[in-house]
């Protein structure tokens, strides 16, 4: 009795041990089931080429921290048109969860994907101003990339050698004849031009160039001019002035010349005294040469007629994807948050991004780059004018950048660039 007693207490014990075993099996397998369940996968699809590699590397930063997080960034701008890629992006069906949005222009079109994102901790940061082109009805449907300008970039070597003073270039009339001095030294100074002015990209033009002459007919408003019926084109004589000079005193021939070429080959490598862009090219310039770029570069205003304000404001917005999982929109909104309002975050914004900060709670005394420090002085002297570009007709400021190719071109006069450009500004609003 006792011998079975014993086998029996053994057997019973083995049972309980094999039911605790796979107990233990199912309890892993499920905690690994439930691990993959809790993955999220962020696709981000931007199109800001100057601060990829850094982006990435912050986005690695934040999966490390966030194992349950996988981030893949997809980055198309440069010389290629995000709207466009942005809108196949949609169509294949392979919808991101986060993109970019340009203002009231893009709300209106992306509307039904665009996620309500007042909740977050970065709308709450996010300085005056810099969230009027993505309000409506109470809802916040875009988070600011950041704070730019754009202007004339200089190089600071080229202007002393010269005998140029950029502080004095204040108007059309001292520009142009600092221009026909440089012109007149090129040999002495070693440079192919006194400009590189890139035609092949419309958004300098379309966008950037027009603005400085645009601004004024909406008091420097995108909203203004997201809701204007006509454009005027009243300083149309001086935005003319500025596509000649530069397009005459440039590197030639301008309309096949990119941002690639005029940033890289041209500028960085000294070639050319001036460029028309903005401090988002610090970084490209630095990669190029770093003495140059931290030492060798400046920014002014460019002038329309006897007056010169640097164009300030927020290129794009990040938006989060509605049609995207519910789980994917808070992560992204986690994702978003923490890049702009977290230590290592902020750190990032203003020391590898190389951005000026469009959000409170950021030392501004470590703007890291000169070209960004002169527009933030300019910013708070109140010297600006608005981006009312990002409140053109959908598509009409890649029509204006096409025209301007073929008006250097020789294929259009500026009198049939006008009248073509108003006609087309009022048959968008019309539909």
């Amino acid at each position: 009795m006792k011998r079975k007693k014993w086998y029996g207490g053994i057997f019973s014990i083995l049972l309980i041990f094999s039911v605790v075993l796979a107990g233990c099996s199912s309890s892993t397998g499920g905690d690994s089931d439930s691990k993959d369940k809790d993955k999220v996968t962020l696709d981000i699809f931007q199109f800001k080429v100057e601060f990829k590699p850094q982006f990435e590397t912050l986005a690695k930063q934040y999966e490390k921290e966030n194992p349950n997080v996988k981030i893949k960034v997809s980055t198309v701008g440069g010389g290629n048109d995000y709207k466009s890629a942005i809108t196949a992006k949609f169509a294949s069906g392979e919808e991101p969860a986060v993109f970019n949005i340009g203002g009231p222009i893009d709300v209106e079109q992306y509307k039904d994907r665009l996620s309500d994102l007042k909740d977050t901790k970065a709308a709450e940061a996010a300085l005056e101003g810099t969230l009027d082109g993505v309000e409506e009805d109470g809802q916040i449907l875009g988070l600011p990339f950041n704070q730019e300008g754009y202007g004339l970039i200089y190089n600071k070597r080229i202007f002393k050698e010269a005998g140029i003073n950029p502080e004095e270039l204040t108007s059309y009339t001292a520009l142009e004849a600092a221009v026909k001095k440089l012109d007149s030294q090129k040999g002495k100074l070693k440079i192919d031009a006194v400009f590189a002015y890139p035609v092949k990209e419309k958004w300098v033009t379309g966008n950037h160039l027009s603005n400085v002459f645009l601004a004024p007919e909406f008091d420097g408003n995108v909203l203004t001019a997201s809701k204007s019926e006509t454009i005027k084109f009243t300083d149309g004589e001086k935005f003319k002035q500025l596509v000649d000079i530069q397009n005459k005193y440039s590197v030639q021939p301008t309309a096949s010349l990119d941002y690639s070429q005029q940033v890289e080959e041209l500028f960085s490598l000294e070639k050319v005294a001036i460029i028309q862009q903005g401090n988002w090219v610090y970084n490209t310039v630095y990669d190029m040469d770093p003495e140059l770029a931290e030492n060798g570069i400046g920014i002014i205003p460019i002038p329309n007629g006897d007056t010169a304000a640097m164009p300030v404001g927020v290129p794009n917005y990040w938006a989060v994807n509605k049609k995207s999982d519910e789980k994917v929109q808070e992560e992204a909104k986690k994702f978003l948050d923490w890049m702009y309002t977290s230590d290592t975050g902020k750190k990032a914004v203003l020391e590898d991004f190389k951005f000026i900060p469009a959000y409170e709670g950021y030392d501004v005394e470590k703007i890291a780059d000169p070209l960004s420090k002169e527009i933030y002085k300019y910013s708070q002297d109140g010297n600006t004018i608005g981006w009312v570009f990002n409140g053109y007709p959908v598509g009409w400021n890649d029509d204006l950048g096409a025209s301007v190719q073929k008006y250097v071109t020789g294929k259009l006069t500026w009198d049939e660039l006008v009248k073509q450009n108003i006609e087309n500004w009022e048959k968008i609003h019309s539909k």
